[in-house]
């Protein structure tokens, strides 16, 4: 098994994953056992250990770039390079210490991306990664002088149909005359000489037992691997395929992907340190081909190159009944000064804003001619009232303009944060217990254990949920009950949960998953300046009462276990798909007092001020907030380009705006 095809933690290095893994024992038939999306999972801190005498040798990679280099008569400094499928970014680094300034790396493992831009940081070395599917890269048409796909990394899905969906990427990607390599086991020597069971040490703790078959069409490699630490017991038990190409059959992709001049240069024998057994990287063939096409068509719209945007905010002029005073400050027309200032740091666009609510509908329908599309950030709702924040893409849709983020379905859905239980457990995504107080209730079933935190069911923005929402007896209970009522003015239902007392976290999406997003590192809530006595919650105090204990929270990077991590993601990744959010989201997690996390809610169009979760998440991933909006842009731009209602609307090639992704 080798780095990952492609692109799905934290800057910090996790811990190794937790041991008492159940093996599966004997089985029949390994190919019965493998997922179809193994490539999703597989790649983290145990892939790096079972593969470390190959990927984690600096001279096996310097002596493979040196080959690399010559093959592609790679000499110029400033070429853009794309190591697709990049794993932790060993090649990456490599071409960046030899002085080539444009190489960036892209992979599907969230844990690799992580780690290679861990690695970025702290050794100063020029290269960029993100993370995505390879089968829908996102960059625009002619953006790479060279794509290298390295380490046989190609060939993890279950059909050759993806495969070739990956080679025509590349071919959007590359420039006119631009060229490929890409290194991939030689299949066919390896249906003649894998080694159908083997076991080796990893290090004096780890040893690794393998089996290998091909697969009942004979055409993949179907590999199951039994990780064991002495002292711990099994920590993996894990299957995964890889499809066996010959030079005829990669010809044959690479030149129906529009590829030309394909040469098979050379071969890679691996020469490891612990020379046992090398697997698919036993032997490796060389492939090149080159990009013979013309350059993309810019079709411009009259107003000239620059994006045509339009920006729709909550009304400034309207009473809005989240915020203290009922209406925007100081502070929220700042906010919005600050976002208009990143928004001009972002090349290649021109942005109007629409803040009236009274002409709104009037105003949409004036601009649509001149426009490309609308960022909606009227989170606040339409009028200013959070219920009717859907109403605002409903108009969107009515008038026939497309638009960031969230559609109408998913804000309703994410606005009812019992409807999202409902739908999270339905998932598997584990939930934290709790009952559901109607206004007609005058008594009910207490069936949780105290202490529990009390929340109106409709709402965002931590509407009603103050210190004196965490109740530790029954009258307490009622009291929070009544507060709610009766302080805030809220007559609709009421969810009583359990209070978890691990630590309170949350995590971004940008992107629409499963083809090309990216997680922002995961945050945690530090409660340390809040005083003893209060409850560790970040509710209604902590975002808009300055004078509150609450107000010095700060979200620090969160330091989890590598397996909550992961899971962390993953559940996020299917709630993100199944409640259909678009372009950007954020959820919120915190974990019971066993450390396991329990989902609390889902934010579509999460807050986008600059100092808001999601900003913090971005500065931790080496985002500023001008490139956190510019994502949120291109992430809608890719959405709504595939959208064949809104064919035409884009430019076929975006040579504009190019904002910096999360590192």
């Amino acid at each position: 098994m080798t780095e990952q095809l492609n692109g799905q933690k934290n800057g910090k290095r996790p811990k190794p994953p937790s041991p008492a893994v159940r093996p599966l024992g004997p089985v029949p038939n390994l190919e019965d056992h493998v997922p179809p999306d193994w490539w999703r999972r597989i790649f983290n801190s145990v892939y790096l250990k079972t593969d470390s005498d190959v990927v984690g040798d600096p001279n096996i990679t310097r002596n493979e770039v040196d080959l690399f280099i010559s093959t592609l008569n790679l000499q110029q400094p400033d070429a853009r390079v794309l190591d697709l499928c990049c794993g932790q970014g060993r090649h990456t680094f490599e071409l960046a210490s030899r002085g080539f300034m444009n190489v960036e790396g892209f992979d599907r493992s969230h844990y690799l991306i992580q780690k290679a831009r861990a690695t970025a940081r702290s050794s100063n070395l020029r290269a960029k990664f993100r993370e995505g599917d390879a089968r829908k890269l996102p960059y625009n048409p002619d953006s790479f002088d060279f794509v290298l796909m390295l380490g046989n990394s190609f060939g993890y899905f279950e059909t050759v149909h993806d495969d070739a969906r990956v080679l025509r990427e590349i071919f959007r990607v590359l420039r006119p005359s631009g060229r490929l390599l890409i290194d991939v086991a030689d299949g066919e020597w390896l249906r003649a000489n894998y080694e159908p069971r083997s076991w080796e040490w990893l290090d004096k703790k780890h040893f690794v037992c393998r089996e290998r078959t091909l697969s009942a069409d004979g055409q993949r490699m179907i590999s199951r691997e039994v990780v064991t630490h002495v002292e711990k017991g099994v920590i993996a038990d894990q299957f995964y395929a890889e499809r066996l190409y010959t030079r005829e059959h990669l010809a044959g992709l690479l030149s129906a992907a529009g590829l030309s001049d394909v040469q098979f240069d050379a071969e890679i024998k691996t020469d490891s340190a612990r020379n046992q057994d090398l697997g698919m990287m036993g032997r490796r063939i060389i492939a090149t081909a080159t990009v013979r096409k013309d350059w993309a068509v810019q079709r411009l719209k009259a107003s000239g190159a620059l994006r045509q945007v339009v920006v729709i905010q909550g009304d400034p002029d309207r009473p809005d009944r989240l915020k203290p005073d009922a209406r925007f400050d100081k502070d929220d027309i700042e906010t919005i000064d600050t976002l208009k200032s990143a928004l001009q740091q972002i090349e290649g666009y021109h942005f109007t804003y629409l803040d009236k609510h009274a002409t709104l509908i009037d105003d949409l329908r004036r601009l649509k001619p001149k426009i490309d599309y609308a960022f909606n950030l009227c989170d606040e709702g339409f009028n200013n009232e959070a219920r009717k924040e859907l109403h605002v893409p409903a108009l969107l849709e009515q008038i026939g303009i497309p638009y960031t983020g969230g559609n109408p379905q998913c804000l309703a859905y994410c606005y009812d944060k019992a409807l999202v239980r409902g739908i999270a457990e339905q998932l598997g995504v584990p939930v934290p217990r709790a009952i559901f107080v109607k206004p007609e209730d005058t008594t009910f079933d207490m069936k949780l254990s105290l202490p529990v935190i009390v929340k109106p069911n409709f709402g965002d923005s931590s509407f009603g949920i103050t210190q004196r929402s965490v109740a530790n007896d029954h009258g307490e209970l009622l009291n929070a009950i009544s507060d709610i009522r009766t302080r805030f003015g809220y007559e609709k239902p009421i969810l009583v949960e359990e209070f978890l007392t691990g630590d309170d976290l949350s995590i971004g999406i940008l992107g629409n998953p499963p083809t090309s997003y990216t997680v922002l590192p995961i945050t945690r809530e530090d409660y340390s300046a809040v005083p003893a006595d209060l409850p560790k919650i970040c509710g209604y105090e902590a975002k808009w009462q300055p004078d509150s204990p609450y107000w010095n929270i700060k979200s620090v990077r969160a330091e989890l276990p590598a397996k909550t991590e992961e899971d962390i993601v993953e559940l996020s990744l299917r709630l993100f798909e199944r409640l259909e959010c678009r372009d950007y989201a954020r959820l919120d997690w915190r974990l019971d007092s066993r450390g396991r996390p329990r989902l609390l809610e889902v934010n579509p169009n999460p807050g986008w001020c600059w100092d808001g979760h999601l900003a913090k998440m971005a500065a931790l991933g080496g985002m500023s907030y001008s490139d956190l909006l510019a994502n949120i842009l291109r992430a809608a731009e890719r959405r709504i380009a595939s959208d064949p209602a809104f064919a035409g609307v884009f430019l076929s090639s975006d040579a504009t705006a190019r904002p910096a992704v999360a590192g």
